[in-house]
């Protein structure tokens, strides 16, 4: 039967297994040789930002917001198209979220409505890197002109991406990253942090050990012994332990191949799509180096649930990315209404993701595109027995 195509899905090779399989022999499960290493190996990726591993993308998210000051009364700007957790991070320390819309083309973030919804309450703008691609991070910077803002870069999508020729981690005061299986390297469940502020990198560290203070001169209290350790601030426990750290430095030695492929795959769509009627492929500045998480096109006519439908009955994972974050129901009951960002919600009406991840096979992109194409013209769509 023909296998089920999703539209993302992990690289794991015998080499990431055996660097599991080593860190499970050793004495440290976690916190331990491996969590450094790892962090020192993305800061080699992100421009030599330091950086904080951490259990997850929206534990990135949330140790980011709170090494920030983030709090009740602040602001803090997002865009909507974005998976929630990018706004829900920030409601969680009490701060009110203010949606901005995107850019055409690449929908990030626009800097001239981040200008428009700045006040002397915005704590943090935070940037998506949609797809892969990164935001205008200089116009950003602009926009941000006479505000005491930090701008963070949610780059979930876009580790190994570039701007200008700088890379990704280096571009906003602070960034996220997150290592879920479709991402470009996986550690099972995984995120990080970077900054290139020694306070920030500090801050975040701390909220990801649960608050935890033990450096002797920072102490409140006397020393009661080589136990002894305080709470100044309250953080949680966002650990990432060392056997997934030992996952994803493994997969971070094969981070250039990764984009490669995934670029190798996105020309193909490119020039496969660019003349097929009823859609239009993701679009990019010159400036952009992206890391290509997604391949979003954009469905026509009216008709994206529809070749979605006829797309999933042939065995092709397709998927959307993402409901407009203020359309979630727990930002209506806040008082948020569709309509306040007509870019992101047209762009949503008709986005659709294709299958793209390293170990697609150029037949099986054959596969999507011919049933794209099928589904295009109305044809019935069934997987091959």
């Amino acid at each position: 039967m023909t296998p089920f195509l999703p539209y993302g899905r992990q690289s794991v090779t015998d080499d990431d297994v055996a660097a599991v399989v080593a860190a499970l022999r050793s004495d440290w499960l976690t916190t331990g040789p491996e969590v450094a290493a790892f962090e020192a190996d993305i800061s080699a990726w992100a421009g030599g930002a330091g950086v904080a591993t951490v259990s997850n993308g929206t534990a990135a998210l949330h140790v980011a917001y709170a090494a920030a000051g983030v709090g009740p009364g602040d602001e803090v700007i997002v865009p909507p198209m974005t998976f929630v957790a990018t706004a829900s991070s920030a409601v969680a320390l009490g701060a009110r979220v203010v949606f901005a819309d995107v850019e055409e083309e690449t929908f990030t973030l626009d800097p001239a409505a981040v200008a428009a919804a700045t006040t002397e309450r915005t704590k943090v703008v935070a940037a998506v890197d949609y797809a892969g691609h990164p935001a205008d991070y200089d116009a950003l910077r602009t926009a941000l002109d006479g505000s005491d803002a930090l701008l963070l870069a949610d780059a979930a999508h876009s580790i190994g991406a570039a701007y200008r020729g700088r890379p990704v981690g280096s571009l906003a005061d602070l960034t996220t990253f997150s290592f879920f299986p479709t991402k470009n390297l996986t550690t099972a469940e995984g995120g990080a942090v970077a900054t290139t502020d020694p306070r920030l990198l500090k801050r975040a560290r701390r909220f990801r050990n649960i608050g935890l203070v033990r450096e002797a001169d920072e102490l409140r209290w006397p020393d009661e012994g080589g136990w002894h350790q305080e709470v100044h601030e309250f953080g949680l426990n966002y650990r990432l332990p060392d056997v997934l750290c030992a996952l994803g430095r493994s997969q971070l030695r094969r981070l250039g191949a990764f984009l490669a492929r995934r670029a190798e795959l996105v020309a193909r769509y490119d020039a496969a799509l660019a003349e097929l009627p009823g859609v239009l492929v993701p679009g990019r500045r010159e400036w952009a180096a992206p890391a290509w998480h997604l391949y979003p096109i954009r469905v026509l006519d009216g008709r994206r649930r529809e070749i979605y439908e006829r797309m999933r009955a042939a065995g092709i994972g397709v998927q959307v990315n993402y409901i407009p974050a203020h359309w979630h129901p727990a930002f209506a009951d806040l008082g948020y209404r569709r309509g306040s960002c007509p870019v992101s919600e047209a762009f949503y009406a008709q986005q659709l993701s294709l299958p793209l991840y390293p170990g697609l096979r150029d037949a099986d992109q054959d596969r999507v595109i011919d049933a794209l194409a099928a589904a295009l013209r109305g044809a019935s769509l069934r997987p091959a027995a």
